[in-house]
């Protein structure tokens, strides 16, 4: 067993239950350019191995992970003695992995859903080497010993094929994608409060976006009595740590009750469209607007016309095939134009190897029908890159925004603040712009809700609103520069970061900056700069609370006075 991070890649294995071991394959650094991954606290991929009388092998992890998954594996058990491989959901990754460990153990029967098969059968070929038997409904596999497996489809937008597993044996219930979180550590289990941030991230990023069917899944897999809740990402749950089945119902909850909705239709051949639209969504919710995702592939065409009906707006995602848009997409296409009021407002994007036809098909019947596009369309060639990324979300952010102020101006503005919102109006704060950087993504805000927290260590508090950019960056442990503006010089850099940004666009563009020990930009007309560390976050309603740490900093001008911004009302900047 790994207790230290030598490698940056290893493999735990750890007995967790009678006759059952979670062989953790982890990183400690960032895998890949996926929204889930953008904390880069490393993640675990947890396979689990049941031994009754016969054995069965769950989830296995990608082919990142292959090579030294296998020698742990065969150092626990030969490949010929395992008899089942159970696949809670398949992507092409994960798909190399089974493959290799086809061509180990041939005898193996996989089972899995039958969106899983489908996909399993175009991704590995020959095809005749597949021994497969699929669940369509909740069925049972008996190990022997004991080893009562209850096979529990769970499909959802993003993963259609899911599968979970409850063992009666062990009363462990594997959770495969649900509650799961991208953290690296040496715990296997997590005894509650230590990941709920990270978790919450995860929920945030995967699931907030598919809420109306995480519910469903919830309620399914509450009809297990299990001690023990199994995901594939992070640390298994028990005790304190089964409170996050809970906070899944409340952050459900949450989007749920949201006064604005959008509907996010899309397909996916290889994957880069889904990702894409995970991250859009992200900054849709991240906003305060519910998100109801349509995987247009699994979706019935009244499911699109319902969901289409009861949003307030509409986004469409789609991969070029063959020069063309996949007939999923059409189909919705037809619907959208069919159902649609034309004052709902839309966008595209979507990935693609060459020249994007579908995406321009998507816009061009849009805008002719006299659609109104809250952002241009996005397109992507081939995988998308951390900037990309950013890109969708920032993307997903102005979608958002546009929604409300689309919802003000139909319902107009309060003439008149009230007392309190005018006496909340006279605090006043230093103006300041937060600027950070992370690899290939920068951005920044101008924020005035800046108070001194703490004498030692010298530490701040932030407020940032849940719809800002800059939010994904400050996270715990995230790094920062706070950068105070200049009274009488502050108008022009004030203007600057103000103005309204594009998706992805250069926000330090025309901006005299240089990097910090951090690496994020110093704005070098400010009157003084401190480089911080992201401590703690508290969720206050619309805005988050950060609480930082002041590593380093200096006055440029020893001079000069600090601009401080004044407002006549608290409802709004």
């Amino acid at each position: 067993m790994t207790t230290t991070p030598i490698a940056r890649r290893d493999v735990q294995t750890v007995p967790v239950g009678q006759d059952t071991w979670v062989l953790r394959a982890r990183s400690w650094t960032r895998l890949k350019f996926e929204v889930e991954y953008a904390r880069q606290r490393g993640t675990t991929s947890n396979a689990f191995l049941i031994q009754g009388t016969q054995t069965a092998l769950l989830s296995p992890p990608g082919e990142t992970f292959s090579e030294i998954f296998f020698a742990d594996l065969e150092r626990l058990i030969p490949f010929a003695d395992i008899d089942y491989l159970i696949v809670g959901h398949i992507n092409p990754n994960r798909a190399e992995t089974l493959s290799k460990l086809i061509e180990r153990a041939p005898h193996l029967t996989i089972v899995c859903s039958n969106p899983a098969a489908v996909a399993l059968r175009s991704l590995i070929e020959p095809e005749s080497r597949l021994k497969l038997q699929v669940v369509r409904a909740q069925e049972t596999l008996d190990l022997g010993s004991g080893h009562l497996l209850h096979l529990i489809p769970v499909p959802s937008p993003r993963w259609p094929d899911e599968l979970c597993v409850f063992d009666s044996a062990t009363q462990i219930l594997f959770t495969d994608k649900f509650l799961g979180v991208h953290v690296c550590d040496d715990p296997v289990f997590d005894e509650g409060g230590t990941v709920e941030a990270d978790a919450r991230y995860y929920y945030e990023c995967l699931m907030a976006n598919q809420a109306r069917q995480v519910e469903a899944v919830l309620d399914r897999l509450e009809e297990w009595p299990a001690r023990v809740y199994a995901p594939t990402h992070g640390p298994l749950l028990r005790g304190g740590g089964l409170d996050l089945f809970g906070h899944y119902r409340r952050w459900d909850r949450t989007q749920l009750l949201q006064a604005l909705s959008v509907a996010l239709l899309y397909a996916s051949a290889y994957g880069n469209t889904a990702t894409l639209s995970q991250a859009i969504a992200h900054g849709i919710t991240r906003a305060g607007v519910a998100v109801e995702t349509i995987n247009c592939e699994f979706a019935t065409p009244d499911e699109i016309r319902t969901a289409i009906e009861r949003t307030d707006g509409f986004l469409v995602g789609s991969p070029t095939i063959g020069g063309h848009a996949p007939t999923p997409i059409q189909t919705a296409l037809g619907i959208i134009l069919s159902t649609a009021d034309k004052s709902k407002p839309t966008a595209v994007f979507g990935s693609f190897g060459w020249s994007g036809e579908a995406i321009d098909l998507l816009e061009g019947k849009l805008r002719n029908a006299g659609y109104t596009f809250a952002f241009e369309p996005l397109r992507v060639k081939f995988k998308p890159t951390a900037a990309t990324l950013q890109e969708c979300e920032e993307a997903g952010l102005d979608f958002a925004q546009f929604l409300k102020k689309a919802r003000k101006a139909t319902q107009g503005r309060t003439a008149t603040a009230t007392p309190v919102e005018q006496a909340v109006g006279r605090i006043v704060g230093s103006l300041t712009v937060v600027t950070s950087r992370r690899e290939d993504a920068g951005c920044a805000m101008l924020a005035s809700w800046v108070s001194q927290a703490s004498f030692n260590p010298p530490g701040l508090t932030v407020a940032v609103a849940k719809d800002r950019a800059v939010e994904s960056l400050l996270y715990p442990g995230d790094r920062f520069v706070l950068n105070l503006l200049e009274e009488n010089r502050h108008i022009p850099l004030m203007k600057h970061f103000l103005k309204p940004f594009a998706p992805g666009e250069d926000r330090f563009a025309g901006v005299e900056t240089r990097p910090a020990h951090n690496g994020s930009p110093i704005l070098t007309e400010a009157l003084a700069y401190l480089e911080c560390r992201v401590e703690s976050r508290m969720d206050c309603g619309d805005h988050w609370l950060v609480y930082v740490v002041a590593e380093a900093g200096d006055v440029l001008n020893l001079s000069g006075r600090t601009a401080v911004h004044f407002r006549q009302t608290g409802s709004h900047y």
